[in-house]
């Protein structure tokens, strides 16, 4: 179930928006009678989203960008800027992540995290910055609970989940004059979602058991995700702003922690 919320005619732009979480996110717009575009590394990713986003009578756009070129991000948002005009919503939500222990880091894995999460982030919001419909847009920024809660084989992802909430609070002062809201969602344990089985749980009982410990009993889905970003993109959350808002089954990443970090030492390789 999502809630009704009317989005017609409004230009909604997904980094990372062709798989997973961020996909559902731009369909629960495109849905709603928004203007979608979606972006991502991979043409082939790029092409079944649009195809899939077509099938709900949205008018769609792709285009193909590394979140790591600031200028190949420029180039995508001027595409999708000329293609349906200023951006009322934009969702940042590129991201990558691998288990490892610190110490068996490489330099360039710890950057190469950094540099998609962090700085990919900062490449999107500063160069839509002068394409964003002032006043009224929403940014909404995906984050991720390691942000706040330490865990181990995690160092690379809570370093850099942790500096896109800063920045999120940064930008809702700096930007907030133009009347535009910079708000992140920090997701839990969210089903079906690529990294899942990865970072949760491989066998049925490791994840029966890391459901459990999950204050709600449930793990997330991709719509409880999806509403939330559409209720901080609505009129509704019109005074909000600069807000990392957990989605998580109450604690959740903090509850099945045990479970990830079993996982993660089976993870010995150096990265």
């Amino acid at each position: 179930m999502e809630i009704d919320i009317n989005f017609v005619d409004r230009h909604v732009l997904v980094f990372g928006g062709t798989t997973g979480i961020n996909f559902d996110v731009g369909q629960a717009f495109a849905r709603r009678g928004a203007r979608v575009c979606v972006v991502s590394r991979k043409r082939e990713n790029v092409d079944g989203a649009v195809a899939a986003l077509l099938g709900h009578g949205a008018l769609v756009h792709g285009a193909c960008a590394d979140v790591r070129d600031f200028d190949a991000v420029g180039a995508a948002i001027d595409g999708a800027v000329s293609r349906f005009g200023p951006i009322d919503v934009l969702v940042s939500g590129a991201a990558g992540n691998f288990l490892c222990e610190a110490n068996a880091i490489s330099a360039n894995g710890f950057r190469a995290v950094v540099d998609i999460d962090l700085i990919g982030t900062f490449h999107v919001l500063r160069q839509a910055y002068g394409h964003l419909r002032k006043p009224g847009a929403s940014i909404i920024n995906i984050t991720a609970p390691q942000a706040t809660v330490p865990m181990r084989y995690q160092a690379h992802a809570a370093a850099a989940k942790a500096g896109i909430d800063q920045l999120t609070r940064v930008l809702a002062l700096e930007w907030g004059a133009d009347g535009v809201r910079v708000n992140a969602i920090s997701p839990g344990p969210i089903d079906a979602t690529e990294g899942f089985r990865k970072l949760i749980a491989r066998t049925d009982a490791e994840l029966a058991a890391a459901e459990a410990a999950v204050p709600l009993r449930r793990f997330g889905t991709t719509s409880d995700i999806a509403n939330l970003a559409l209720f901080l993109a609505s009129p509704y959350a019109s005074y909000i702003s600069g807000a990392v808002v957990p989605c998580d089954g109450g604690g959740a990443l903090d509850s099945v922690k045990p479970a990830i970090e079993r996982a993660g030492a089976d993870f010995p390789d150096r990265v």
